[in-house]
């Protein structure tokens, strides 16, 4: 997958570096769901609701904010797609995990909301044609395409996934 240089920001990089090995973004949403859902349902239960540092988010915490992100980035993708012009600002990722409560929730509903999440996302991926999948808008200051969105989904999950299991297990 080759990405013009104002697809995306310097900042998403490091996530569609991790994504792109798929060979289309359905392919990786789909792969990267059941890899996943694998992975937290194969998690201690005890570590769950751990947090390696003082003010660190829990597994549980980072399972919710990854689906938040995946709805503010689908989001982003489908105004963008439908060529509508909106700068969308950024938003600040703790000020939504502290008001998730996502340690109130047991983790077969959070991986059930993560399931419905990930469907809209593939149906709505798969009504894109090409031209819509290059369209490019603003978000977070920055130029980013329909296309750099969904690598830069599954992307931020597997870079959670890999701190959980380098900080946590």
């Amino acid at each position: 997958m080759h990405f013009e240089a104002n697809e995306f920001g310097a900042y998403y990089k490091p996530y569609i570096e991790k994504a792109i090995h798929y060979n289309s973004i359905l392919e990786g949403l789909t792969k990267n769901s059941k890899e996943v859902i694998a992975f937290f349902e194969n998690l201690p239960s005890e570590k769950l609701e751990f947090q390696y540092a003082v003010g660190k988010w829990t597994p549980k915490d980072i399972l919710l904010h990854l689906i938040d992100v995946e709805r503010v980035f689908t989001y982003r993708g489908l105004c963008i797609a439908r060529n509508d012009k909106t700068e969308f600002p950024g938003f600040e990722e703790n000020d939504y995990v502290n008001e998730a409560n996502a340690n109130t929730r047991e983790l077969k509903d959070l991986i059930e909301e993560f399931k419905t999440v990930r469907s809209s996302t593939v149906s709505l991926y798969n009504s894109f044609n090409n031209e819509q999948l290059k369209r490019v808008g603003v978000a977070s200051s920055a130029s980013v395409s329909v296309r750099a969105l969904a690598y830069m989904t599954i992307g931020h999950y597997i870079h959670h996934i890999q701190v959980i299991k380098e900080r946590y297990l």
